[in-house]
């Protein structure tokens, strides 16, 4: 049997919670970045299978630490937030693989584009919050994908033929979740 926060809706808490993502530049080194505007829901089921997440974020709130590649980020080339203001999650199946650690497949949608995704998610913890009557569970997933099966195919490349920015995009959720107890 596995390990599981109580039954019940779960609100994601963005202030204690993050949303990271790294991507390779120049071969060389991974830049690392986050969104900071998002929201979300976790819905704790009786079984793994009848639990789900739901969560969406908002483009423009992408941050890497540098104001001029965070522009060209949320551009045409890359995100095009103007267009595609928001990203989706939405859970599509949950599986117990032990313990705390579990198997979410999600359909992610970036530039219009919807594909699964197959996340590493692991239960942290759960229990009272600082707010009476109030109960908190953590997660962490970490999940890859291929930016260009997203239509974000910007192609810079140097010289000698690497890529400036590379395909495969990691991603890292940290989530603290609250429920009325």
């Amino acid at each position: 049997m596995s390990n599981l926060p109580a039954p019940g809706v779960y609100t994601v808490d963005s202030v204690h919670s993050s949303i990271g993502f790294t991507v390779r530049h120049l071969v060389a080194s991974k830049v690392r970045g986050s969104f900071t505007d998002f929201e979300g829901t976790v819905t704790i089921g009786e079984t793994p299978e009848t639990s789900s997440v739901e969560a969406t974020v908002k483009a423009s709130s992408i941050s890497t630490a540098n104001e001029m590649r965070d522009g060209h980020l949320k551009s045409a080339d890359f995100l095009e937030e103007e267009k595609f203001p928001i990203l989706n999650l939405k859970s599509t199946s949950i599986r117990a693989k032990g313990g705390d650690d579990f198997e979410l497949v999600a359909d992610l949608t970036i530039k219009g584009v919807t594909k699964p995704i197959t996340f590493a998610l692991e239960f942290l913890g759960s229990g009272p919050s600082m707010a009476p009557g109030v109960s908190v569970a953590g997660f962490e997933a970490k999940g890859e994908f291929d930016r260009r099966d997203f239509g974000v195919d910007f192609e810079g490349a140097l010289e000698n033929g690497s890529l400036v920015v590379g395909h495969k995009i990691g991603l890292e959720f940290n989530i603290e979740a609250a429920s009325q107890a």
